[in-house]
């Protein structure tokens, strides 16, 4: 099987929106591959060292909260 990390990319950003806590951060426990995709992309910062959580940019935070609406909210 093929993996499309573009797909994963895109659930698991949608999933950090999911633990946003502190205006802009999100719990980073997810694949660290994924999440230096993300970092790459410009979609969160750095997310090596100790902190437990991420810093989401700007750009980020409105792809993330867009993402998470798309999988995960039910039509009204």
């Amino acid at each position: 099987m093929e993996i499309d990390e573009e797909k994963i990319d895109e659930a698991v950003l949608a999933l950090l929106y999911l633990t946003l806590h502190d205006g802009g951060r999100a719990w980073k426990s997810f694949d660290w591959d994924a999440m230096n995709r993300l970092h790459e992309k410009g979609l969160i910062e750095n997310p090596v060292g100790k902190a437990k959580s991420v810093l989401f940019t700007e750009d980020g935070l409105k792809e993330s909260e867009r993402l998470f609406q798309k999988f995960f909210a039910k039509d009204s």
